[in-house]
């Protein structure tokens, strides 16, 4: 017999999508059949062109079908194998050579999709030699490729969370995705790739995919007005974790007044801890549109401090500012900054003082309450010494008209 005649049968060419006619019964199962095939696509005809050149090599060996199809299951399982030994042993020694471990992970995780795909291939392939009835042979294949499909679905799940942790590792170069955020954009990945599992497990079988997706529309357009807020928090946390106006530790000051640490940057809402240990939870939303000021932001953490001074007209102003620097001396070196170095500056002639400002840096936002309560201290302490006086506001009270019933009382 000759082997490329086996391939010319009614049954393969349906398979093949080809143009052949197909018995037809009573109740119309040959058109089903027919329909059933021609949904096989470029999987189909890559498997089938792969038939005949695999058939075309084992013609010299052995014309017996089972033979062959035996023959083709067994290089399918050499074949799985051989990559199995490449990557237990040439790939992993590649990947081992590289500072980062998700090659590592990735390649582990490839090499069963690998080997069961190319077993699969061979019993697939072995299926068609065998030529068994068209309605078995399109149930097998379907099996077989939904089979294929759930082994790589498997795959991309796994690499998927391998590759959002190594991401979430670096958060310098992914803004995004960080540990708190991990969770999130693994859950959003699955469900997305759980969604196009389920929808081309719902093509290889030729259902009816139309009804299911607007199912989906409808139910995902509900949720969305029904919890608008809670997205709206939602998206607004994973802008800020992005765009990152702060992080957690930064000292920040919202528009409202409050002032305090950032203990957490949550998807629906940011902590931040104040000074009097108050922990305030304000939603993302509220955050990503108000304008909060980052103590510690700007290209190095230091801040500086004013403090506003004020000497009687009169006062000598070299010994102010010669006095106001002294006193910077007074403080624990490590609560200001050796550089920039502090400085004063008079600002005013004021309405009862001249008005002077003494400028500091110091390294941390935290230290600013302890580090302004010191330098006033110190301020007052010299000034007293020096005998320069800081004046206040006096009132002179003027009687134009004394009460009777008081210059009585005083006469007497």
């Amino acid at each position: 017999m000759n082997p490329t005649m086996i391939f010319q049968t009614p049954a393969l060419n349906a398979l093949k999508g080809g143009e052949q006619d197909v018995p037809e019964t009573a109740d119309g199962a040959g058109e089903t059949l027919e329909n059933g095939a021609n949904s096989g696509g470029e999987v189909d005809e890559n498997i089938g062109w792969l038939t005949d050149t695999l058939t075309g090599w084992l013609a010299p060996i052995t014309d017996n079908a089972w033979l062959q199809a035996l023959l083709i299951v067994g290089v399918a399982i050499v074949l799985a194998k051989i990559f199995d030994w490449l990557c237990t042993g040439t790939f992993k020694a590649i990947t081992s050579r590289t500072k980062t471990k998700a090659d590592d992970a990735i390649l582990k995780a490839m090499h069963s999709p690998v080997m069961n795909t190319v077993i699969l291939v061979g019993l697939s392939v072995a299926t068609r030699l065998l030529q068994f009835d068209p309605s078995v042979e399109v149930f097998t294949t379907r099996a077989l490729t939904t089979i294929g499909l759930f082994i790589w679905s498997t795959f991309f799940f796994r690499i998927s969370g391998i590759l959002l942790r190594a991401a979430s590792r670096n958060p310098s170069r992914y803004h995004a995705v960080q540990d708190s955020t991990f969770p999130l954009f693994n859950n959003l990945a699955k469900v997305l790739l759980f969604g196009v599992v389920v929808y081309m497990a719902i093509s290889i079988w030729d259902f009816d995919a139309g009804g299911w997706l607007a199912s989906a529309g409808i139910v995902g357009l509900a949720v969305g007005f029904a919890a608008q807020d809670t997205l709206s928090n939602l998206f607004a946390g994973v802008f800020i974790l992005a765009d990152r106006p702060y992080r957690v530790g930064d000292y920040i000051r919202l528009d409202s007044g409050e002032r305090g640490k950032v203990a957490f940057i949550g998807l629906r809402s940011t902590r931040v801890v104040t000074r009097d240990d108050i922990e305030i939870t304000v939603p993302n939303a509220v955050m990503g549109g108000a304008k909060i000021v980052n103590e510690t932001g700007g290209p190095h953490v230091k801040g500086r401090i004013r403090i506003p001074v004020g000497a009687a007209y009169g006062s000598d102003v070299d010994q102010v500012i010669k006095e106001l620097m002294a006193s910077v001396d007074d403080i624990d070196t490590k609560l200001v900054c050796k550089t920039p170095e502090p400085r004063v500056r008079m600002r005013a002639f004021g309405a009862s003082s001249l008005d002077f400002e003494l400028l500091a840096w110091i390294p941390d936002p935290e230290l600013r309450g302890n580090t302004s309560h010191l330098l006033m201290r110190a301020v007052y302490l010299r000034f007293n010494a020096a005998g320069i006086e800081i004046p206040y506001s006096k009132h002179d009270l003027f009687i134009k008209e004394m009460p009777s019933s008081l210059e009585e009382s005083i006469e007497d």
